[in-house]
Order: structure tokens, then C-alpha cells, then sequence
């Protein structure tokens, strides 16, 4: 089969507004065009199962009906670019934001972020993350120059809805349960080793690691911290970045003063 019948076959797979290609033949003398429709609908419905197996806690939300019908619709305006779908949906979260029926589920664009992250972690490079303990061997006068390199795994998402929460109830993580205190979380994502974490983290942190992940001196990044929260405490939220496994390495340069 030639490039150019290759392409004639498979672009109106996913393109409901081309016809059939011409020339369509069976073996068995079924009618070629119908069993073409047949297999055209199975390729859209195998996608759209691809996309409820990589973000299960947003289908579990809105169940499986309509995430398929979701799904569908997404899958016909954003065809795979590679017969490989381990990344297939990157783009999803900006399609379900953007999707009408789902106008009333303003958080589940978010959601779809938060697994799109686990995901990329899950399958992201092993790298050994630093040891705790290095951050305490750098002179303070060069803390505030140092730079920080993230473990490929690690991502910070924000949200302005309670998306932990959401995601934990619908995970297992804990039970379901009304939330009474509905108010914006960012969350911590990333795999030191096997196992991929989320965890809640404060605004600030959230901030701190937004700006260091930008490759921002730490000095830069905890005055943008402070700027949303002038309680912010540096030193324990090094700590528990570095004990979350998301940093590899940490960069030091000269003091300014010396």
C-alpha cells in the first residue's frame, strides 16, 4: 500500500467530513463502505478508551458516558501525531476547559492537569534526587544565588478549586465527602523513586517552586514567595522540598559581594 493510499484511508477515519475513500474492496462481499464506518467508529472509540485510561479519577468524575462522548469529540479534533500514545492528550486539560457541557464542572480542567502531571512523572527519566543534607554545606552568603535542578518527574500545578482534595476523594486516596471548605489548592507532583506523589502545598511553596523551576536564584524566588505570603518560611519549605525528592541538584555561584 502506497504513502499516498495510506493517507487516503486514514484521514477520513477522524475526519467525519470526508468521504469514504474510493476503491474500497472486501474479501467476504460485505458492503466495504459500511464496514468502513464501522471500523472509523472503532478507532474513535479505542482513542477515547485511551484517554479514559490515562485520566481514570476525570472519567470517574463525570462518568464513563460522558467522558467517552468528551473523549470523542476530542480525539476528532486532535488525531494522534505518532502511533505511540504514551503522550497522546498532553493538550486534553485545554480541550475539557474549553468543552461546553463541562461549563459546570469549572475545576475538571484542572483535574485533567493534575493526572496529565502524574502521568509524565510516572514515566519520566530515574534520576537520583540530591541528599537533604547538601543545602546545609553552601555559606550563607551564597543561599541566595543558588539555583536549583528539578527532577524530571517534578511539577507544580495551581488551581483556584480544591483539586487535591477532588482528586484524592475520587482516587481512594480518602473517602468521599462533602467538601465544606471549598477553596483554591496547588499540589506537588513528582517520583523520587517508584511511586508517584502528590501532595498539597501552600501558596507560597507553590510560588517558591514555580519561580526556582524557571531556573530563578532562591533569593528572587522567596521575594515572589513572600509577595503571596508574608509569613513564608524559607527554611522549612527547603526542607520539605528536599526531602520530597524533586530537586537533583543544586547550583552554587560567587556571592555578589565577592
Amino acid at each position: 500500500m502506497t504513502q499516498t493510499t495510506q493517507a487516503s484511508f486514514a484521514a477520513p477515519l477522524l475526519d467525519r467530513t470526508l468521504p469514504p475513500p474510493s476503491g474500497l474492496a472486501s474479501w467476504t462481499g460485505a458492503e466495504p463502505v459500511t464496514r468502513y464506518g464501522v471500523y472509523r467508529n472503532n478507532v474513535a472509540t479505542g482513542l477515547a478508551r485511551a484517554l479514559a485510561a490515562r485520566f481514570p479519577v476525570t472519567e470517574k468524575i463525570v462518568g464513563e458516558e460522558f467522558f467517552t462522548a468528551m473523549a470523542r469529540d476530542y480525539v476528532l479534533e486532535h488525531p494522534p501525531s505518532s502511533p505511540v500514545l504514551l503522550h497522546y492528550g498532553r493538550g486534553f486539560a485545554d480541550f475539557v476547559a474549553g468543552f461546553a457541557p463541562a461549563a459546570s464542572l469549572p475545576y475538571l480542567a484542572d483535574i485533567v492537569r493534575l493526572e496529565d502531571a502524574q502521568v509524565q512523572a510516572y514515566h519520566a527519566q530515574d534520576i537520583s534526587p540530591i541528599d537533604a543534607r547538601v543545602i546545609t554545606r553552601i555559606a550563607p552568603d551564597r543561599l541566595a544565588n543558588v539555583t536549583f535542578v528539578f527532577h524530571p518527574a517534578a511539577s507544580t500545578i495551581r488551581s483556584s478549586h480544591p483539586i487535591v482534595t477532588i482528586w484524592s476523594m475520587n482516587s481512594g486516596e480518602q473517602p468521599l465527602a462533602p467538601i465544606d471548605n471549598w477553596q483554591a489548592e496547588d499540589a506537588l507532583v513528582t517520583r523520587p523513586e517508584l511511586a508517584v506523589f502528590t501532595r498539597q502545598i501552600t501558596p507560597g511553596s507553590a510560588v517558591l517552586l514555580l519561580a526556582l523551576m524557571r531556573g530563578t536564584a532562591l533569593g528572587q524566588a522567596f521575594e515572589e514567595a513572600v509577595g503571596v505570603d508574608e509569613q513564608f518560611d524559607l527554611g522549612r519549605n527547603l526542607a520539605d522540598l528536599l526531602r520530597s525528592g524533586a530537586v537533583t541538584d543544586i547550583i552554587t555561584t560567587p556571592s555578589l559581594e565577592a
